[in-house]
């Protein structure tokens, strides 16, 4: 492989408009290569084409990243001789990586010194500079509390930061109608304001201790903080799935997809399917589309998505099949994931057979939901501390909630330190609820029948917490009955044409169809967020009603940018006037590109999944050893080893346990693992306050 990342890298995003720092040269198992200082090692071997980081020492397997975030150990390289997890360690000039083949040898240490961390005292410690975190420091800074807002990565905004669609929920309280990367920026901004908010970046809380302190381990030291209160907002981390092949390089969770595509800007894959129609999944399709990425399909076991309605039919508008009472089968390939098996299930989410169908692609995203990341909190009460959590630490919701989570969680402390006499608002809770709410009723598609002047259709007939194109109307003709934020949205009036609707909506649900400049065919506006260069003006575009369906072409006559709405543009549609009530977006994607292969492939015997990656631990393995009589989780990790990786067994403990409900294994039989006392893998020099002197 030669030198330099140039096929690897997004050059042209619709929305990200970002210019790369300084190149750097490193090197990986004897190749001289190029990155970017101080993107993560994973990313840049991404970019370079390199998907495999080595093979694992019991079945001699490809590894590849699965997480990208911290949580599991996949990425593990040998970095400057040391074996590190890939996807948080920044590149430098002339680093020396190699990949993990086997059990690596350990490069002798400098021995300790016996100086003492230092000891740091603060009103607040806010653990995670996400959507919640950033919202509680902020209202905590507004109250002049002394907080210090701790995160492990090197900007703030959490998962705001790989978000390029707009934002559901209230205008007001959350930002709605906002993309994620610019909310991001506003609350960083705001955070900078507040005096009494100190931010540790690339800071990492390791773990909590008996005499109510905090370790974080920080980029040249180790801090011991001693807070009179804690907020977890650390958000959650991705469920993994048990099929064969699941520990494939290729197959890793949506979250480490949107950080590699949008964070790094990184030509990750180009075919993918993802699995779980939640509004993860649903998300993450509409991410790649935007990356001019291919997405085959997306499966959901269930019989209508778990997302909301306008995502899943914005994604069916684009072309994207989805495969509702579906399941993953198996995933292909020897080194990486090269075709995937699919197939239907009944009622007790059993396979059927018969109904198998194999897709050729390079990718497959896990979004099958996500577990709090509240073992902080846990260990913090055992030592009776006083702990708050918001956001998905605390419930999992939507990051819209998670910012008026942390608000709420933010306001409570300050009372509790008596920073502030004023009562939450009583709506607050209220408020709070619905932002939370996963999607309410859906009602018939209300069919438009005016043929003159202009006026916008809305198509959008679920109830979910949403409020934008009610407060983007500048003459108020657009209301949320019954409830303002949790409500069907309605149009009552005369129209001006103004498309601050169709610009805000982040559903892309609203066009508005215009009769007033044409004797013949209407002028239909259209949002658009994918790349302008997939499509030409003057060309015959195919259209489709509200929930994908094809109901005829349309001639592109135009196309403009949506006013205040940066990066959000607006077809312009001569539409024949049959249909053009009906027209909700455009096809972009072919289904011949979409079709799958006309062999199926055999699937493996869903015992050969790995439960444990970091052991490369079975589910035929777990079963035995659970059937042969062991309840006690400790025993089982001694007898197979799962739980021992370095992961802690954060991504095997609850696959572990669903194998335990599969067996019919009451809960009060099993005695859990005993927790891990660091939450992080740290070298023990910190803990003697020796101060590193390189990484």
């Amino acid at each position: 492989m030669s030198s330099g990342d140039k096929e690897m890298r997004i050059r042209q995003h619709p929305v990200i408009d970002r210019s790369g720092g300084r190149r750097v040269r490193f090197f990986f198992n004897g190749l001289t290569l190029s990155g970017l200082e101080g993107e993560a090692v994973s990313s840049a071997l991404f970019a370079n084409g390199i998907h495999i980081f080595g093979h694992h020492v019991k079945d001699h397997g490809a590894q590849g990243i699965f997480c990208a975030n911290g949580q599991c150990a996949q990425c593990t390289l040998v970095i400057d001789g040391i074996p590190r997890k890939s996807c948080i360690v920044p590149l430098k000039e002339d680093m020396q990586i190699k990949s993990l083949e086997g059990i690596p040898e350990l490069p002798d240490q400098e021995p300790p010194s016996t100086d003492s961390p230092e000891v740091i005292d603060t009103d607040v410690l806010v653990l995670g500079a996400g959507p919640a975190g950033m919202a509680a420091a902020l209202e905590l800074g507004r109250a002049g509390v002394r907080t210090l807002l701790v995160d492990d990565k090197d900007r703030l905004g959490g998962k705001l930061v790989l978000q390029t669609h707009k934002f559901f929920g209230s205008v007001e309280d959350c930002y709605a109608g906002t993309r994620g990367i610019d909310i991001a920026e506003t609350l960083s901004k705001l955070i900078a304001q507040q005096p009494s908010v100190d931010v540790w970046l690339e800071s990492t809380v390791v773990s909590v201790y008996s005499d109510q302190t905090v370790g974080v381990r920080r980029p040249h030291g180790y801090k011991i903080i001693k807070p009179r209160y804690i907020l977890n907002s650390t958000g959650a981390r991705e469920k993994s799935l048990s099929f064969p092949g699941n520990a494939l390089p290729g197959v890793y969770g949506a979250g480490a997809f949107q950080t590699l595509v949008n964070r790094d800007l990184v030509r990750c894959s180009e075919r993918i399917f993802i699995v779980g129609g939640g509004n993860v999944g649903l998300i993450g399709a509409y991410h790649a589309l935007q990356a001019d990425l291919t997405v085959v399909g997306i499966l959901e076991a269930l019989p209508t998505c778990g997302g909301y309605k306008v995502h899943a039919d914005k994604i069916r508008r684009l072309g994207v099949p989805i495969y509702t009472r579906h399941t993953i089968l198996a995933a292909h390939g020897d080194e990486h994931v090269e075709a995937i098996t699919i197939g239907a299930i009944d009622k007790k989410f059993r396979p059927i057979a018969g109904t198998e169908q194999t897709f050729n692609v390079d990718t497959l995203l896990i979004a099958v939901g996500l577990d709090p990341v509240d073992e902080f909190s846990v260990k913090a009460k055992s030592y009776g501390m006083k702990v708050f959590q918001a956001g998905d630490a605390d419930e999992i919701a939507e990051a819209s909630a998670a910012m008026f989570s942390g608000k709420i969680k933010g306001f409570e402390i300050a009372r509790a330190l008596g920073a502030t006499s004023e009562e939450i608002p009583d709506e607050w809770a209220e408020k709070s609820e619905i932002l939370k709410s996963p999607g309410g009723e859906t009602f018939p598609y209300q069919t438009v029948t005016n043929t003159e002047g202009v006026y916008p259709v809305i198509h959008c007939f679920q109830e979910i917490p949403c409020n934008p194109c009610m407060t983007s109307c500048p003459k108020d003709l657009i209301q949320t009955k019954p409830h303002p934020i949790l409500g069907i949205p309605h149009y009552h009036g005369v129209c001006v044409g103004c498309e601050q609707c169709v610009g805000i909506c982040p559903a892309l649900a609203i066009t508005l169809v215009d009769w007033r400049k044409t004797d013949g065919d209407p002028i239909v506006t259209v949002p658009f967020e994918l790349g302008l260069w997939r499509i030409t003006k003057g060309s015959e575009l195919p259209v489709t009603d509200w929930e994908g369906e094809v109901i005829g072409k349309a001639t592109l006559v135009d196309i403009k940018p949506a006013g205040r709405f940066p990066k959000t543009n607006l077809l312009k549609l001569s539409v024949p006037s049959d249909i053009a009530n009906r027209v909700a977006g455009v096809r972009i994607l072919d289904p011949a590109d979409l079709a799958p292969e006309p062999e199926t492939r055999s699937v493996p015997l869903a015992d050969e999944a790995i439960i444990c990656r970091c052991e490369k631990v079975t589910a035929g393995e777990i079963k035995a050893a659970l059937k042969s009589g062991i309840r006690d989780m400790n025993e089982l990790k001694v007898r197979t080893r799962a739980g021992f990786g370095a992961c802690g067994g954060k991504t095997c403990k609850p696959l572990i346990a669903r194998i335990c409900r599969e067996l019919g294994i009451p809960d009060e039989e099993i005695t859990p693992f005993k927790e891990r006392p660091l939450f992080a893998e740290t070298p023990l020099g910190y803990f003697a306050g020796r101060k590193p002197t390189s990484e």
